[in-house]
């Protein structure tokens, strides 16, 4: 049996939940980035909202964007490097703390998130069409992720 076939029938199996999530974040990226190309978007797909984070509280350490995006800290520190060779942050030591970095947008990070801006009108328009065509994605992921942080897998699991 050919891989995709074996990829598709995994995928059917609704025990791979998880693994079907994933295929759909990264059909979204990979079809994000030539979209982003086009808009003059340099920013890594997966790394928007740590920029949209970082114009919203101010200059941050990674725990305070951690903490913002309700991600891990390991996460975040992951994603800076790609911003800061991108140019669209920068990394000072924190005066009161030499341990900590503060990071803060630069003029190219702010011109990339009025981009993004831009970018994420016309995006709505792409996803509520879609939505339309096979049913709110959206609507039903934040009530899945709102049911399992009301009850988690292991209490469904011995109930």
């Amino acid at each position: 049996m050919p891989a995709s076939t074996d990829l598709a029938a995994e995928l059917d199996d609704i025990s791979f939940l998880g693994r079907l999530s994933e295929a759909l974040s990264q059909r979204i990226e990979e079809q994000t980035r030539p979209l982003f190309d086009e808009a003059g978007i340099v920013v890594p797909v997966r790394s928007c909202s740590l920029l949209s984070a970082l114009s919203a509280v101010g200059d941050a350490s990674a725990a305070d964007l951690a903490r913002t995006l309700g991600q891990s800290h390991q996460l975040v520190v992951q994603k800076c490097p790609a911003l800061l060779r991108l140019g669209l942050i920068t990394q000072q030591p924190d005066p009161a703390d030499a341990r900590r970095k503060i990071f803060r947008l630069t003029e190219a990070g702010e011109d990339q998130l009025r981009r993004l801006d831009a970018y994420s009108a016309r995006i709505r328009e792409v996803y509520r069409a879609l939505f339309e065509e096979v049913g709110d994605v959206h609507g039903t992921i934040l009530k899945a992720l709102k049911a399992l942080d009301d009850r988690s897998l292991s209490a469904r699991m011995a109930e």
